[in-house]
C-alpha cells in the first residue's frame, strides 16, 4: 500500500477497499519506523490528522467524492499551515503563531485531503541540500550518504520512501526538479501564476490579500506519477481569491494524446555547464526511442533562445529580486530599476522566442540537472562540485532550471533511468506557457511508454 500512487489510493478509498483511517494508520506507522534516518517529514500532526480521518471515513460513507479525500500528504515546511510552525529553517522563529493556511493548502484540504505534517528544507530555501539548524539534515532513501536535493528535498524523500503517495512543493531555481532527478520522482513546475502562492513565505511575513512572492517562484505538486500531478494540480491551479472576482482558469487541453504525435525538441548541451554523460547519454536513448514511436525530433531550432543569456538574465533578475532589502551602496549586490528593466525587456525578448519555438515544437526535452544527486557536504554545500572530472561552481546546478524559470514556462521533471551507480536520473520537458496540461501529459506517456518511478533499494529500513 505504500507504494501506490494517489490516484490509486483515491480510488481505493471510494471503493471502501480501505478506510481513511485505516491509511493514515499505516501511513503514521510507516513514518515513525523508517523516518528515523531519512528525517523527511519533520513537522508532524498525527493527532489533528486523525481527526481528519475519521471526518473523511464519514463524508465517504455519505457518497462524497471529493478529488483527494481521505488521502494522506504532506507539504513543504515553508508552508503555512494553521497550528504548525513555519520556520524556513531559521532559530528562534518556532513561536512565531501561524494562524491560517496558504491558499495551496486551503485547496488541498478543501479537495478532501489530509495533511499529516510539513517536510524538510535547507535554510531559507536556498540549497539543493535539505539541512537547517532546527530540523537536521534529510538524506536520500537511494543513498544516505547523498542529499535528496533542494529545496523541496524532504517532500521528495518522502515519496522515494513510500512514506506519502503527494507532496506540495515550490519551485525558482529547480526547487521541485531537482529533488525529483535525485530521488527518482515526478515533479511539475507550474506556469507563472497559475498557483497561487500566498501564505508561502517566510516566518512572520504577513498574509496579504493576493500573492506577493519572489518573482520568477512557483508552487506545484511532487508525487510518483505523471497523473498524480494532474489531480493534484487540477484542485491547486486558479486565482487567487481577490483575482478571481475577475477571471476564471481555463487551460487548454494537452496538444496530443498520443507519444507518436509529439514533436520533441531535444536539448542536451548547455554552454555554461557542463552535464554529466550518463544524464546525455540517457536522454539521447530517450530521443532515439521516441523517434522510432514516430514522434517529431530535432536538435535544434532558430528559434531557440540563447541557453547563456537566459541563465544570466535569470540570475540578474534573481539578484534584484532577493536584494530588495539590501542597502543601497557600492557592493551591496542591490540592483537599480533601471537594471532591472533593462533585464526584464530581455526576458520579454526570450519569451518571444520561445512562443515562436512552441508553435513548431510540442515540448523541450532536456536534463533537469547537469549531475546526479551530490554526496552531502554540511548545510550550505561544497563551493565548488565535479562533473565527469571538470570541476565548477556548485551554483551553476541550476542552469537547466532556468530555461523554464526565466520566462514563467511549465515543466514537468520525470525519471528516466539509473547511472551505473544505481542513482536515479531525471529529465525535463518544458512547455509552452499556459499549457501545463501538454508537458504532465507528455510526462504520463513518457511513463506508460518507458516506465516511471522505482522503488529504491532499502538499507535504511534497518
Amino acid at each position: 500500500m505504500e507504494y501506490r500512487t494517489a490516484t490509486r489510493l483515491v480510488a481505493d478509498l471510494r471503493s471502501r477497499q480501505v478506510s481513511a483511517a485505516e491509511l493514515l494508520d499505516h501511513t503514521i506507522s510507516r513514518i515513525e519506523a523508517l523516518d528515523g534516518t531519512i528525517n523527511a517529514v519533520v513537522v508532524r500532526d498525527f493527532d489533528r490528522a486523525r481527526a481528519e480521518a475519521r471526518k473523511a471515513d464519514e463524508a465517504l460513507a455519505a457518497g462524497d467524492t471529493r478529488p483527494l479525500l481521505g488521502l494522506p500528504m504532506t507539504v513543504k515546511e515553508a508552508f503555512n499551515v494553521a497550528g504548525l510552525p513555519t520556520t524556513w529553517g531559521l532559530p528562534g522563529t518556532q513561536d512565531i503563531p501561524v494562524l491560517e493556511d496558504a491558499v495551496a493548502v486551503v485547496r488541498l484540504k478543501a479537495a478532501g485531503a489530509i495533511v499529516i505534517g510539513k517536510t524538510n528544507i535547507p535554510t531559507m530555501l536556498a540549497d539543493w541540500q535539505s539541512a537547517n539548524p532546527i530540523h537536521g539534515v534529510t538524506r536520500n532513501p537511494w543513498d544516505l550518504s547523498r542529499t535528496p536535493g533542494g529545496s523541496s528535498g524532504g517532500g521528495a524523500a518522502a515519496l522515494a520512501a513510500g512514506f506519502v503517495s503527494l507532496e506540495y512543493g515550490s519551485d525558482l531555481a529547480s526547487s521541485l526538479r531537482a529533488p525529483a532527478h535525485f530521488c527518482g520522482i515526478f515533479a511539475h513546475k507550474p506556469s507563472n501564476g497559475l498557483t497561487p502562492s500566498r501564505g508561502f513565505a517566510p516566518p512572520g511575513t504577513p498574509v496579504l490579500s493576493s500573492a506577493s512572492g519572489v518573482d520568477m517562484s512557483v508552487v506545484g505538486p511532487m508525487a510518483r506519477s505523471a497523473e498524480d500531478l494532474a489531480l493534484a494540480l487540477e484542485v491547486t491551479a486558479g486565482p487567487d481569491d481577490r483575482d478571481a472576482v475577475g477571471y476564471r482558469l481555463a487551460l487548454p487541453p494537452p496538444r496530443h494524446d498520443a507519444l507518436k504525435d509529439y514533436r520533441v525538441l531535444v536539448l542536451d548541451r548547455h554552454p555554461l555547464v557542463p552535464t554529466a554523460a550518463s544524464i546525455t547519454g540517457t536522454l539521447d536513448l530517450r530521443a532515439t526511442a521516441l523517434a522510432a514511436l514516430g514522434c517529431k525530433v530535432g536538435r535544434g531550432s532558430p528559434h531557440l533562445p540563447d541557453l547563456g543569456e537566459i541563465a544570466d538574465t535569470f540570475v540578474e533578475l534573481l539578484m534584484a529580486a532577493l536584494s530588495g532589502e539590501a542597502p543601497d551602496e557600492p557592493g551591496s549586490g542591490a540592483s537599480s530599476h533601471r537594471d532591472w528593466i533593462a533585464a526584464d525587456r530581455r526576458r520579454t525578448a526570450i519569451a518571444h522566442r520561445w512562443r515562436a519555438l512552441f508553435q513548431d515544437w510540442d515540448v523541450v526535452l532536456c536534463p533537469a540537472m547537469p549531475v546526479q544527486a551530490l554526496p552531502l557536504n554540511g548545510s550550505d554545500g561544497p563551493a565548488m562540485i565535479e562533473i565527469d572530472g571538470a570541476k565548477v561552481a556548485y551554483e551553476t546546478q541550476s542552469l537547466w532550471g532556468t530555461l523554464a524559470s526565466l520566462t514563467g514556462n511549465p515543466a514537468t521533471a520525470m525519471p528516466a533511468g539509473l547511472d551505473a551507480d544505481g542513482l536515479p536520473i531525471g529529465l525535463q520537458a518544458v512547455g509552452p506557457f499556459l499549457e501545463d496540461r501538454t508537458t504532465i501529459a507528455f510526462a504520463g506517456l513518457m511513463e506508460r511508454e518507458f516506465g516511471g518511478f522505482v522503488r529504491p533499494p532499502t538499507p535504511w529500513r534497518g
